[in-house]
């Protein structure tokens, strides 16, 4: 008999009954049944992953298609997913505060032009015999030409209209202190599923056997036709691509673990996986070897068995996104250190890592991550981390800023300083670049509020300027530092040569 309790009641050493399609309730391992679970939510792996009995569970991660009794070994409180909230909580209390330049400035800069002001009006009549009216004018004079208007402007206007034209691009970024930090950034650690790649595999090569490319595809589709799994949407997707139109089957079941099997056209087909196929149909040394070179290069390989033969074999894989390559050339362009850090098997991340040019780091759980990030920022690298996932949170909010890429979970987007709408790759070295040229934009804006002010200072008190052309000098350095902000506006991102 079962009995349906709150998965916080759930002790350490009870076993828990899961059905196909539940949600793993808590930490545990199997003691009963085999099955395949979708660990995206902790681990980011693409692929459903085979479990048996004596593997780990996670909290959070889906069961697939079979019936499973796990022991809980760990309480609702510390468990996989009560872990990455800690650790996600842990790692925002730890960053502090951006410190505004202008802000320091002005601790010294508005006392001391009211010092300079009164030392201007009052010095000359009391030690020179300076004309009282005339040395109280130019006080009065130097006052105005001291006001921090356009100094005060420079820096919000600026980041006002950066983050304005950021977000006209799907470039969101939670303030001005993200966008000043984005363009000091040295190193990126990228998520892979969702983030480098498209997050779902695509059928990646179709190996003939006993029958040629285009049957062995129609064979595959009308088996898989209905199916929800990955691998299963990969070959139907590429079968609507190809206009292939799947004949019907029957007596089709899914076999746990190995595959599916049914009749299409009066003719037993299974598909399933290499060793799976091999207690039906001899699998030759070439097709060995052939699915052994796949494998290498991170690709799942599906065998389709007619009657007793092996009628060919197809790959699949996540394959990276379309503009990862350039995005990443982008950024080492600039300089920038690219790392990809995913809860995939190793295997896939060394295929994938190779493709797109950067350092894998694989099998990791969430805590891994942060670990990396934070050896990373121990190097004296500013550190920005990529995400989609709830196992990218604590990364994320560890990270100088965290970046979620848009389709991404709520726990993602809510945890990073900033977000890519698009969830373009080449979206990244975009807003780094937008960051630098808003901070180009603010040092301009400093260099004509304060040169015009030192130029006015000095005629003014040397008797070539008054009071007039201090307060146009005073105006038209604000409209000066405004317009110059506004060009950002303007803005357009200008891409790295490859």
């Amino acid at each position: 008999m079962t009995t349906e309790v709150a998965a916080e009641t759930v002790a350490v050493g009870a076993i828990i009954l899961v059905r196909p399609g539940d949600r793993v309730p808590a930490d545990g391992e199997i003691i009963e049944g085999a099955g395949d679970l979708d660990e995206a939510p902790v681990t980011g792996e693409s692929v459903p992953r085979r479990k048996v009995v004596g593997d780990p569970v996670f909290a959070g991660t889906i069961n697939g298609g079979s019936v499973l009794r796990v022991r809980v070994t760990a309480s609702a409180s510390d468990n996989t997913i009560a872990r990455v909230v800690r650790l996600v909580e842990e790692a925002q209390e730890s960053k502090s505060p951006t410190e505004r330049f202008i802000d320091r400035f002005s601790k010294i800069y508005t006392p001391g032009v009211l010092v300079f002001a009164a030392l201007v009006a009052v010095t000359p009549p009391l030690l020179f015999g300076g004309t009282w009216s005339e040395w109280i004018y130019k006080g009065l004079a130097v006052l105005l030409i001291g006001c921090p208007c356009a100094l005060v402007i420079s820096t919000p206007a600026a980041i006002a209209a950066g983050l304005s034209a950021g977000a006209r691009r799907g470039l969101l970024m939670k303030g001005g202190a993200v966008l000043e930090t984005l363009g000091k950034i040295t190193a990126i650690a990228f998520d892979k599923t969702g983030t480098l790649t498209a997050g779902k595999p695509v059928v990646t090569d179709v190996v003939a056997g006993t029958r040629d490319a285009s049957l062995l595809l129609t064979l595959a589709a009308a088996l898989e036709t209905g199916s929800s799994h990955p691998l299963a949407l990969a070959i139907l997707a590429r079968a609507e691509a190809d206009k292939i139109t799947a004949p019907p089957s029957s007596a089709t079941q899914a076999i746990a673990g190995e595959g599916v099997e049914g009749e299409v056209g009066g003719e037993r087909i299974f598909l399933g996986s290499p060793l799976a196929a091999a207690r039906r149909a001899p699998i030759t040394p070439a097709q060995d070897a052939t699915i052994a070179a796949l494998n290498a290069e991170g690709k799942t390989v599906s065998v389709l068995v007619v009657e007793e033969g092996v009628a060919g074999f197809l790959a699949m894989r996540d394959e990276a996104r379309p503009d990862a390559v350039q995005g990443l050339a982008d950024l080492k362009g600039r300089g920038i250190r690219t790392v990809m850090l995913t809860g995939d098997n190793r295997r896939t991340a060394e295929a994938v890592a190779a493709a797109l040019g950067l350092e894998p780091r694989a099998e990791l759980l969430p805590q891994d991550k942060l670990v990396i990030v934070k050896a990373l920022q121990a190097e004296g690298l500013v550190v920005a981390k990529v995400g989609d996932g709830i196992n990218d949170a604590p990364a994320l909010a560890q990270a100088d800023v965290g970046i979620a890429m848009g389709g991404g979970t709520d726990v993602a987007l809510e945890t990073a300083d900033a977000a890519v709408l698009h969830g373009r790759v080449r979206d990244i070295p975009d807003m780094i670049a937008l960051s630098r040229g808003v901070m180009g934009n603010i040092r301009q804006n400093i260099t004509i509020a304060l040169g015009l002010k030192a130029v006015f200072l000095v005629t003014t008190v040397i008797g070539v300027t008054g009071l007039w052309p201090a307060i146009l000098a005073d105006t038209g350095a604000t409209v000066l530092v405004t317009a110059n902000a506004m060009r950002l506006l303007r803005w357009t991102p200008r891409r790295q040569p490859s």
